[in-house]
């Protein structure tokens, strides 16, 4: 049986005057039409066989064995977040021809006047949410196609839980039809607006005017806000980021965050990450929402718990820093333990003898390969018209895998 050439062809966003004219001849010949209702419609004088688009499993099958000339209708670009992933993932390429149109995400910037050439483009039809989001937050301009599960104020909602609210929001729904409607908004007015199935999302970054002025990493420790001054000092944390190996899309826990000062950094350092601050007291939780929303931090997530409690429902880390254990050390190392991905690391800061002979103790007793590392910093002090050296009580930072990175 010779197989014809199926022929999938973008709608845009004005009905049949939007398709080329050689798209409008192909149509002309079929003996097949494959759509959705929507598209299907605009060719009310079809003389061929109508198939509503369902199952794409009973589509392939459809394809694979007729000899029939086929359209395929899609909306847009079929190559972009399109139905041609699949076709042309299961069918020979040769017998497919692809006339693309405008997409929707271009049509929608056009809309609200923004350039869309500095956007990134993510889908959530379909798909889970969470990836996306990570893409979102590291992002200045983004477009988004929700579906109904994954809806605008789904995503606002998960931009809030992770303290990215700093966007212009826009709502396209019902692009190209009488009455598509565009929303201005921000993350929280998205939580009350009740969006119509078919529509797309355009995250602008907004900035805090004074965000320039701090570093991606070395921030001045004067910067936090921080309860009795517990905080990984500056030049610590520089050595403690170094020792955690970050890498841009990992998943890390900072347990005992305190001020929220490595999370914060490391947020800098990889912002396609996902963050877990995890802390308890009362005291450090206010000054960790207060830093988290003075350097529009995105990415980091805070866990008001006392670990171990609170891991459980964290994604699997990557990377896990101890600025404080609570006196539950062993029981934070085992749960790590568990949890923690091949190649991952631990990294510990003690500033006690004690503290660092029982986590060297706990962690070789897992099986770690451990490298403690002692650093003494001095910084100058104003004594009269002279300045002298002031130190700084010694910081054991301690470093421990599995993988081949310590070995």
């Amino acid at each position: 049986m010779t197989q014809q050439k199926i022929y999938l062809v973008g709608a845009g966003m004005a009905g049949w005057e939007g398709f080329s004219t050689r798209a409008l001849e192909i149509i002309s010949q079929a003996e097949v039409m494959v759509g959705h209702q929507r598209h299907l419609d605009i060719f009310p004088d079809f003389s061929g066989k109508k198939m509503v688009l369902g199952d794409l499993s009973d589509l392939l099958d459809f394809l694979q064995k007729t000899d029939k000339l086929v359209v395929v209708l899609a909306s847009g670009d079929p190559t972009f977040f399109g139905i041609s992933r699949f076709l042309l993932r299961n069918l020979s390429k040769e017998r497919i021809e692809i006339f693309a149109n405008v997409t929707s995400m271009q049509y929608a910037f056009s809309r609200i006047k923004e350039p869309w050439d500095d956007a990134i483009f993510v889908s959530v039809h379909g798909r889970g949410m969470h990836a996306a989001v990570d893409k979102i937050i590291a992002a200045e301009k983004a477009c988004v196609l929700t579906d109904k599960v994954n809806t605008p104020a789904a995503i606002a909602r998960e931009l809030i839980a992770r303290g990215a609210e700093g966007y212009e929001a826009w709502l396209c729904e019902d692009l190209g039809l009488t009455t598509e409607k565009f929303t201005r908004s921000d993350v929280r007015g998205l939580l009350e607006l009740k969006a119509s199935d078919l529509n797309i999302l355009i995250l602008i970054r907004t900035y805090e005017p004074n965000l320039v002025q701090y570093p991606l990493i070395g921030i001045d420790d004067d910067e936090f806000q921080t309860f009795k001054k517990l905080i990984t000092k500056q030049e610590v944390r520089a050595v403690t980021l170094s020792k955690l190996q970050l890498q841009d899309d990992l998943v890390m826990w900072d347990i005992g965050a305190g001020s929220c000062s490595v999370s914060i950094e490391a947020s800098n350092l990889m912002p396609n990450g996902r963050i877990f601050a995890v802390e308890r007291n009362p005291q450090s939780v206010g000054f960790i929402h207060e830093n988290l929303k003075k350097f529009c931090t995105r990415n980091v997530k805070l866990v008001e718990a006392l670990a171990p409690d609170g891991l459980d429902e964290l994604p699997d880390p990557d990377r896990v820093f101890i600025g404080g254990a609570g006196g539950h050390l062993e029981e934070i190392i085992d749960a790590i333990d568990k949890r923690l991905r091949p190649d991952g690391l631990i990294v510990l800061n003690a500033v006690t003898l004690d503290t660092l002979a029982k986590a060297v103790e706990f962690l070789e007793d897992h099986g770690y390969t451990v490298e403690a590392t002692c650093v003494n910093i001095s910084k100058t002090r104003r004594l009269t018209e002279y300045k002298m050296f002031e130190a700084q009580n010694p910081v054991y930072i301690i470093t421990a895998g599995k993988g081949k990175g310590l070995e």
